[in-house]
C-alpha cells in the first residue's frame, strides 16, 4: 500500500486520444495544486469484454497505454485493476471506498460519460456527490470536440482499421504507436539490400490496414530514424500468414534484434503487394523510402510555414 497521497484519473483511455488528454492535463494540474502524485488508475482488460460478452478490439496494449501516458503527458504513476466478475459486480460506492483506502486518493478526475461499478450505476455525476460528501476533490471533464464530434476511441479504431492514420493521429493528439521487442524474421531484406526490423501487434489490439506506412522508428537509446513500414502478411514472402510489422530504417545498419522499439506511424502510402520476383519487391521499397522522405519533407515545410 502506498503513504503517499494522490491526485487520480479514472477511465480506460484505449488510444490515450485528445479527450482523454484533457483528463490527464488536469490531473497533472490538480497535482501540482495540491503538491501530491498525479496517477491514473485503469483496467487491463476492456470491461464491455465481460459486461457484454463481447471482444473490443484495442487501440493499445495495458502496456502501450502506460508508455504513452508517461511520454506524452508526464504521469509516471499507472496502475492497471485486473477487471474480473468480482470487480464488475462490485457495489460502485464499495469500489470507491476501497480505491481511495488502498491509493490514498485526494482527489479523482473522470470524464462526463465515466461510468463504474455494478451495472454501470456509479455515474459522474454520482461520484461528484461522493466526493463532496467525503470530503474529496473531484473534477468532471466535459466532452472534447473535434470538427463537430465528440473525440471517442471507437471513431478513432475506425480510423486506424481504414489505414486513414493521419486523420487518426489528429483524433489522438500524437502519432498511432506500436511497442514492441524486435523479432528475428526471413533476414531477406538485408540481402535485398533493405534491412527490416519485424515487430508484432499483441493480441486484441487492432491491426491498421495492410499496407504501407511513412513511419518513425524510435530505438532505446532515443534515437529515431525515418522509415517505411509495412503491415501486413509479406504476401511475397510470407508463408504462415501472421500479420507482422516490418520496417525498414533509412540510413541506418545495425543488429537490432532483441531490442526494444517503437514504431510511431504518420500516413499510409499504398496497400500490401505481391511481387513477381524479389529484385521488384527490393526496387519498390527503394521507392517508399523516397516517397515517406518526400511526406516527412512536406509535413516539415508545412509546419513551417504554417
Amino acid at each position: 500500500m502506498s503513504e503517499e497521497k494522490r491526485v487520480i484519473a479514472l477511465g480506460f483511455f484505449d488510444g490515450v486520444h485528445i479527450g482523454h488528454g484533457a483528463l490527464l492535463r488536469r490531473t497533472k494540474e490538480r497535482a501540482a495544486e495540491l503538491g501530491i502524485m498525479p496517477s491514473v488508475l485503469s483496467f487491463d482488460v476492456h470491461p464491455d469484454t465481460l459486461v457484454f460478452g463481447k471482444e473490443v478490439p484495442l487501440i493499445n496494449s495495458a502496456i502501450g497505454r502506460e508508455e504513452i501516458i508517461r511520454r506524452c503527458y508526464g504521469i509516471d504513476n499507472v496502475v492497471f485493476i485486473h477487471f474480473n466478475q468480482r470487480v464488475m459486480r462490485m457495489d460502485w460506492q464499495e469500489f470507491l471506498a476501497s480505491l481511495i483506502q488502498e491509493l490514498k486518493v485526494c482527489h479523482i478526475v473522470v470524464g462526463h460519460d465515466f461510468c463504474f461499478g455494478y451495472k454501470g450505476l456509479g455515474t459522474a455525476a454520482r461520484l461528484k456527490e461522493y466526493c463532496a460528501s467525503h470530503g474529496l476533490g473531484c473534477d468532471v471533464i466535459p466532452p472534447v470536440m473535434l470538427d463537430g464530434q465528440i473525440v471517442s476511441s471507437t471513431r478513432i479504431r475506425e480510423l486506424i482499421a481504414a489505414g486513414e492514420i493521419e486523420e487518426a493521429n489528429r483524433w489522438l493528439g500524437h502519432p498511432h504507436t506500436l511497442a514492441d521487442t524486435v523479432h528475428s524474421g526471413y533476414h531477406l531484406g538485408r540481402k535485398l539490400g533493405t534491412p527490416t526490423i519485424n515487430m508484432y501487434f499483441p493480441d486484441g489490439v487492432i491491426v491498421p490496414r495492410h499496407g504501407v506506412y511513412a513511419s518513425k522508428v524510435y530505438l532505446e537509446d532515443g534515437a529515431s530514424h525515418v522509415a517505411v513500414t509495412n503491415v501486413g502478411v509479406r504476401p511475397t514472402v510470407g508463408t504462415d500468414n501472421r500479420v507482422s510489422v516490418e520496417s525498414h530504417l533509412l540510413n541506418y545498419s545495425g543488429n537490432l534484434y532483441g531490442r526494444q522499439a517503437r514504431v510511431e506511424f504518420y500516413a499510409f502510402l499504398r496497400g500490401e503487394e505481391k511481387f513477381e520476383s524479389f529484385s521488384a519487391l527490393s526496387e519498390q521499397i527503394h521507392r517508399d523510402a523516397e516517397a515517406a522522405k518526400a511526406w516527412f519533407a512536406n509535413e516539415k515545410l508545412a509546419s513551417t510555414n504554417g
